[in-house]
């Protein structure tokens, strides 16, 4: 999500510190969990650099790409516009239930989390669109001091005091249902909470 004045501190970075930081976004994916065959939603999306390769490894699957910037989601539906299974979706992350009209595997989101204003919110939203079994995953830095993640010789990522620990994650998602699952690492400043739908959903459509 690039519109930092709904999600602050959430713009798109520049590509080539962006990509020095994520060279093998593939792995991320399979690290959190994310398998062939899947209906996957990648959450405030951006330019794609986490959808392109989620579309090749899901293949006979679907993936949703969401985000409100028009231009970052143009972007991403270039650079995938070989996979004939993604639809892309101008909207907010916060209504994800009312776009997305039946049950998903999984919902990946890199990268926003700290800056949403009601995150349990949005992990409600998100628990409404998941099969039981299914999966949210979170990508988010770990609470370091920014001087401390330094990326391309300068220091990146959100101001130290907007960071979350994974029990910071877990105590806005877990009232909505969701249960966390477990902690990974996905890249030297990053940490994965990947939690699970335990419940039977009520949901019909």
């Amino acid at each position: 999500m690039s519109d930092n004045t709904l999600f602050p501190a959430t713009m798109m970075p520049d590509k080539d510190w962006w990509q020095a930081l994520w060279p093998d976004p593939k792995a991320v994916l399979n690290t959190v969990g994310i398998k062939p065959g899947m209906e996957v939603v990648d959450l405030c999306c951006g330019d794609g650099h986490f959808t392109k390769p989620m579309c090749q490894l899901t293949e006979s699957g679907k993936v949703w790409a969401l985000d409100m910037d028009k231009d970052l989601l143009a972007e991403t539906e270039r650079v995938c516009q070989e996979h004939e299974h993604l639809q892309s979706i101008h909207g907010d992350a916060r209504e994800l239930h009312k776009v997305i009209d039946h049950e998903v595997d999984f919902v990946f989101i890199a990268n926003t989390f700290h800056g949403v204003p009601d995150k349990t919110g949005l992990s409600k939203a998100v628990y409404e669109v998941l099969k039981p079994g299914g999966r949210f995953a979170i990508v988010n830095w770990y609470p370091k001091p920014r001087e401390e993640t330094v990326v391309l010789d300068q220091p990146r990522g959100p101001d130290t005091q907007l960071r979350m620990s994974p029990e910071e994650v877990q105590s806005f998602v877990e009232p909505t249902g969701l249960t966390l699952e477990k902690v990974v690492d996905v890249g030297p400043y990053h940490y994965a909470a990947v939690f699970i739908k335990k419940r039977v959903s009520k949901r019909t459509g």
